[in-house]
């Protein structure tokens, strides 16, 4: 089809503990709380963005606050998150840093064929930095407490792990038109298959691990709910899901987020996709030098906001 994906969206995560997600995001890992929002569908938690100094699409690790355990690792699952910085020395810099944080962290190494640095945030969020070789545009955030050559530029790659890659492997290449571009060897005589949509490179490529010997994995705190993929507006967004039901894939049809418009579906092996508008953008409802200081909330959910403010607890 004509309208491709061009990259990573967003990729929502599960936090048992906003406070010190907030405070770990932001003033660890230095990234900008772009929207400070609540979930659409569960108006109890909070959705908390975290992206780059501009709010791009593709810059955002997001959180839904729900009160659960810890994850149960496992396949048919995300289970790595990529963030993007620029060189070998940011690497280096960033293994200091996080070590000093008390981050668990291992040694700069090579994942899919970048230098990478492999860590995990408080609640286990399994996380890599990867060299991106400054490809792209960078949007550093001025209040940020890391320096701005080494600021997290944005998402990519992200890592699923299925039992049994050929049914997702149909889904991407045949559904929604990935490339297949190259397989890696990973410890333990499993493989990871990198799959790139658009001008490819690690914002806009996908990592499958095919682990058949693992138990399915239990989403919780620690754990990643769903990854998004981006096209470029809703004539875009309206293709796909013309393209989806033509191929007979249960979708939930276009959904409106207000920042940006959605569909979400399930691949093979039940790990929920969503594909996401690059626009309207965070800057919608209030400045885009003020993002994320003060609660926000849709049109359609701004008569319950006394209410909506009572529930939620202070970040």
């Amino acid at each position: 089809m004509d309208d491709m994906l061009t990259g990573i969206h967003h990729l929502t995560a599960i936090t048992a503990r906003a406070s010190e997600n907030h405070r770990f995001y932001t003033g660890v890992l230095g990234m900008r709380l772009v929207k400070k929002t609540v979930n659409q569908d569960d108006t109890s938690a909070y959705h908390l963005f975290y992206g780059d100094g501009a709010a791009s699409p593709g810059s955002d690790v997001t959180f839904f606050d729900w009160p659960v355990a810890r994850e149960r690792r496992g396949t048919h699952a995300i289970v790595n998150t990529g963030l993007r910085v620029a060189g070998e020395e940011s690497l280096a810099w960033w293994r200091e840093h996080l070590a000093e944080a008390g981050c668990t962290v291992g040694e700069i190494g090579e994942r899919a064929g970048r230098a990478a640095l492999v860590f995990e945030d408080p609640e286990g969020q399994r996380l890599h930095l990867v060299d991106d070789g400054g490809s792209g545009e960078g949007h550093p955030w001025q209040d940020s407490p890391v320096p701005a050559h080494h600021q997290i530029r944005g998402l990519g790659p992200i890592t699923l792990s299925v039992p049994d890659l050929a049914p997702t492997q149909f889904v991407l290449t045949e559904v929604l038109g990935m490339r297949p571009e190259r397989v890696h060897p990973v410890d333990g005589g499993t493989t990871l298959h990198v799959f790139a949509m658009g001008e490819g490179g690690p914002a806009a490529e996908l990592h499958v691990l095919v682990e058949s010997g693992l138990g399915p994995a239990m989403q919780g705190a620690g754990g990643v709910h769903h990854v998004a993929f981006r096209t470029p507006d809703r004539e875009g967004l309206t293709a796909w899901a013309a393209r989806l039901g033509s191929v007979r894939l249960p979708n939930s049809g276009e959904v409106e987020r207000y920042y940006f418009r959605s569909l979400y579906f399930r691949e093979p092996n039940g790990i929920l996709f969503e594909i996401a508008t690059d626009g309207p953008g965070f800057a919608v409802d209030e400045p885009l030098d003020s993002l994320g200081e003060k609660l926000t909330l849709p049109p359609f959910l701004e008569p319950q906001r006394a209410a909506i403010e009572a529930n939620l607890k202070p970040l």
